[in-house]
């Protein structure tokens, strides 16, 4: 786990890592390819100093990262029956998130989320529209996560299926806004579910993005 407080010290992580891997896919002589590899070494030893996570590890997961370095692309569904939006509570904290996930390659990011509602709610659902698109990042979680993402939300119909919890998830239910469990933040926040709610009832509503 990455420690929660003071976290300037990730913001600045994330860019030197950012810089050197961007900076290593473009090099093309050793002597930059040295520099870059020693900013890469060094964001590793930040986030180790700060966290429990070893040097080697980070410095090994970020060295995998290629190419130019953009955000990741986090996907969640907001379904609705009755009124009530789908949450699933994760395994991993015991809160509870709107289904959803890291968006895989070589999937639309539509069929991502409908997929993730599948495997972790036991739903089929068709999505309709974006909600909206949210910098992960800077949107009310707090940004414990190495690498900076942004989030898709989509408003999806529900088409069948029935409640079941996954490896990943141990609860599954429906919620009015009034109603809201406590929240897994880094997945789903409450503007996100307040948005959600909006969308569903005004159709006409454009999409909300940061």
């Amino acid at each position: 786990m990455l420690q929660e407080e003071n976290l300037k010290w990730l913001d600045w992580a994330r860019k030197i890592q950012s810089i050197a891997q961007t900076g290593l896919h473009y090099s093309e002589n050793e002597f930059d390819r040295d520099r870059y590899s020693k900013l890469m070494q060094l964001s590793a030893e930040i986030v180790s100093s700060y966290s429990d996570q070893t040097y080697e590890s980070l410095l090994g997961t970020f060295l995998s990262q290629k190419g130019y370095s953009t955000p990741k692309v986090d996907v969640r569904a907001a379904v609705f029956k009755d009124g009530k939006i789908l949450m699933v509570r994760e395994m991993s904290d015991g809160c509870w998130a709107m289904p959803g996930g890291w968006a895989d390659v070589g999937d639309l990011p539509s069929e991502s989320a409908e997929r993730e509602v599948l495997e972790e709610a036991g739903f089929k659902v068709k999505s309709t529209r974006v909600i909206g698109v949210y910098d992960a990042n800077r949107d009310g979680a707090r940004p414990i996560e190495l690498f900076h993402a942004v989030k898709l939300v989509f408003l999806c119909d529900l088409h069948g299926g029935e409640a079941a919890v996954s490896y990943e998830t141990t609860a599954v239910g429906f919620f009015g806004l009034d109603e809201i469990p406590p929240l897994s933040s880094m997945r789903t926040n409450l503007r996100m579910i307040k948005d959600a709610f909006t969308a569903n009832s005004d159709p006409l509503l454009p999409t909300i993005y940061d």
